[in-house]
Formats: structure tokens, sequence, C-alpha cells
């Protein structure tokens, strides 16, 4: 007789507890306790260890791994973040907000695939009519496109492994449930399961698998944090629903690099691929005005430049305003106290706002410069020369300090037309000169925007 017994979880991070708690013991979030029903049945000894079934160890010079083979999509932007393209028995999880362009991406990809590879199209969420409106607009047909309208995941598995298709897309896994668990559909516990028994199906056929997860009020996949630790690449689609543009990143990826990124445009042929982010960002970039900089960052090893824009005004209250767009406020404040401290450029009376056009987010220390020269810029009222870029870290004692790809930044900057390129004074020995350009290198921040003015 199977003991019935109830236990807590936070759909949070997965926090397990036999009683409940307001606060998450792990997380610390508030009211994500849950209560779910579990069975656990008395197991033998002997049916619980089967020595028939072991599998035998292997020596890791007996392994060959000369049989890898991936998937190319043609979609380019795709393939450089997955690492090359879609590595067979890998399971990848891709999430991001409602309406962002999971799912038609995932059909694009099937559009790709289709034309040699026969591929599973798991919707939970949509009619086979609505997939197949949706499919019309988009231009996806083709009769290697097998469609299954189900949320019951063991039926799922079932008609994986009768079709046995090249590819398996499952849209969205927060749909599939598992009818042994009481607990309701996207539960932490029916997605955790659910993903399991699609991760065993998938490394046992040796079949490729999309899973498409929503994405919580916070910005992390809905459900157990344990989800990301079962499959093999992470995926997120970033960017503003109103804006036009989509930046996919991977946040993990066992046969990759996570600091590769894509960039798409949304149309109403779906998503279409920018091959040149930095055209992108700097397109409607204003002439002789101050408060902008041209910084540039490296989204792994592919250099991106972008318009920094800072505002310096008088402020009308007693304590100044503080705003970051696309940047980290702490560092912010770090930049403002090091320009007042170190440069002399005094920001107590003003309101400061910084901002990153295009919906990108700088998180690299390399445009810490670029975003103080718009503050000084916009405070001084003084224009920064169009032509000019500027990268490198700032020190709390005012210094520029040194940073990496230093030679890849300018190459980029002086294919886009910049001819002026600040940089700090310690990476000039390691940087090949340009006729086509002039290379400036700074030790301080005055020196800097003197230069750049």
């Amino acid at each position: 007789m199977a003991k019935v017994k109830s236990i807590y979880i936070c759909g949070e991070c997965g926090y397990e507890s036999p009683k409940w708690y307001g606060k998450c013991p792990s997380c610390g979030e508030w009211n994500t306790m849950t209560e779910e029903v579990v069975a656990k049945e008395k197991v033998s000894t002997k049916s619980a260890i089967r020595i028939s079934s072991y599998s035998e160890p292997k020596k890791v010079t007996e392994i060959s791994a000369e049989d890898e083979h991936r998937y190319v999509t043609d979609i380019k932007e795709l393939d450089r973040v997955l690492g090359g393209g879609i590595v067979k028995g890998s399971l990848i999880l891709l999430g991001g907000d409602p309406g962002i362009g999971k799912s038609t991406i995932i059909l694009q990809i099937c559009k790709k695939l289709c034309e040699s590879l026969r591929v599973l199209y798991v919707s939970g969420e949509e009619s086979a009519r609505q997939l197949k409106l949706r499919a019309n607009r988009l231009d996806v047909s083709s009769d290697n496109l097998l469609v299954l309208t189900e949320t019951d995941a063991e039926i799922v598995a079932e008609v994986i492994r009768q079709q046995k298709p090249d590819m398996v897309m499952i849209d969205s896994i927060q749909t599939m449930c598992l009818s042994e668990l009481s607990s309701s559909a996207g539960s932490v516990t029916q997605v955790r399961e659910c993903t399991n028994l699609f991760m065993r199906v998938s490394k046992s056929l040796d079949i490729p698998t999309f899973v498409v997860g929503h994405v919580n009020k916070e910005g992390s996949i809905a459900g157990p944090k344990v989800l990301e630790h079962i499959v093999d690449a992470v995926l997120y689609f970033e960017g503003d629903k109103q804006m036009s543009y989509r930046i996919l990143r991977a946040v993990k990826n066992r046969y990759g690099s996570t600091n590769e990124i894509g960039v798409f445009q949304m149309t109403d042929r779906g998503l279409e691929e920018v091959e040149n982010p930095s055209l992108m960002l700097l397109s409607g970039r204003p002439k002789n005005v101050s408060g902008t900089c041209v910084a540039c960052t490296m989204e792994g090893t592919r250099p991106i430049l972008a318009e920094v824009q800072g505002l310096a005004s008088s402020t009308s209250f007693g304590n100044p305003r503080r705003m970051s767009t696309g940047f980290d406020f702490n560092r912010l404040m770090l930049i403002i106290a090091v320009l007042e401290k170190r440069a002399g450029y005094y920001f107590n009376g003003s309101d400061t706002y910084i901002n990153v056009i295009g919906g990108l987010r700088l998180d690299e220390p390399a445009t810490d410069l670029a975003v103080a020269m718009a503050l000084v810029s916009s405070l001084k009222d003084v224009p920064i020369a169009d032509n000019a870029v500027a990268f490198g870290e700032i020190g709390l004692a005012g210094e520029i300090r040194s940073v990496s790809h230093a030679q890849e930044r300018i190459n980029e900057a002086i294919r886009l037309g910049f001819n002026k390129i600040i940089v700090p004074y310690h990476n000039l020995k390691n940087i090949k000169f340009n006729s086509d350009a002039e290379i400036i290198g700074v030790r301080n921040l005055r020196e800097a925007f003197e230069a750049l003015t």
C-alpha cells in the first residue's frame, strides 16, 4: 500500500519542505511554497537494485567522439549561439517573455530543417488549426513536419518512440503533465518530471529536442531551477516587445560558448537575422549633440558598437535623481563618484540619466569610459566628435585600465567608419596601428575627455 503524504515546494527554486513557510528558506522569496501530494511506494531490495541492467564502465580512451553530428539550421545567428548547430541527442530549453518570438523561431527552424529531416512539433497551447495559420504566415509547408496537439507527456513520449523523428519541438513544457502525478500542469513537480521524461527519450533515441519554457515575473524560467540543470543548453530571448529587435543569448551550453549572442528583427514574415548589430544600434544617432558617446562591447567573440546617451540637468529636489537604463545602476554611482573625486566634474547639483540605445544591456567594465564621457559631455554641454569611439575600464583612482580584445574592438570601429579611437594607454603596446584611424592612448579621465572633444 502506497503511503500518501504532502510536501511543500518552492515555485522559484524547487526547495522542498515537509511544512509550509511564508518565506522560502532557500531563495528568500515570499508566498512561493505550494502543496504537492506525493505517494511513496515500499520497494524491495531486489527490485531496487537491478544488477542485470547496469552498464559496464568504459575507459575514456575507448570512447569515440568522431560520430558527433550537428544539424545546421541555416539561421546563422542561431547556429552561432548554439556553437555551430544542433547536436544530436541534445535537450535545448528556449525561454523568454510572452510574445517575444519563441514559437515563431521554433517554427522557422522547422522550415529550414524539414527540407531534409522529419520534425515532430508538439503543441500544448495551440490547436492544429491555429498552428496552421501561423505556419501559413511564415510560409512553412512541408510533408516532413508532423504536428501533434497533446498535453499528456507519456503519450508524447510514446509517439516519439514510434515515429522516431529526426527532431522534436515541444511548445511548451508548462502545458505538459503526467497522469500519475496529482499536481496540476505547470507546477514544479510536473515541469521537472516531464522534462526528465523528455530528456531520457531524447538521449536514448539520440533525437535533439527543443523545449519552450515560460518565464516568471523576475525573468527566469518558470519552475524549479533544477530544470536548467537537466537540459544541455538554455537560450533566452531578450528585448522589449514594443521594439522590433530581439537578442538571443545562451546562459548555458554544454556544446559551445555561453558568451555568444544572436540578433533578430521581428517582422510580419517572422524573425529576420541582423548580421550587423552595430549598424542597427547606431542608426539615427544625432550629430553635434552633447551627451552622446559610442562604446564598444564584446559579446562573445563579436565586438558590438552601441550608443550611450547621458543627461545631466539641474535638480529641483534636495537630493539629485539618478536613473540608468541598459547599464548597472551601482556601476553608474561609482563612475559619478570617481568623476567628482578624481576628475573635478561635480554632479551633486544635477539629475543624472544614462540610456543605452536599442535595448542592449552593457555589463562589461570596458564600457565605463563611454558612460563617463557621455555624462561629462552633457554636464559641460560640449559635443563629442562624431567619428570617435571610446572604451576602457575606470578604476577608483581615476585611471583608465586596460581591457581585453582591444584589437578586435578597433578593427570593428574602423570598419564602420570611426577614425578616432580612445583606448587605455597600456593597451597601445599590443595594438597594430592602422593608417586610416587615429588611435589615442589615455591614462585618466581628463585626458580622455580632451581627446574626444
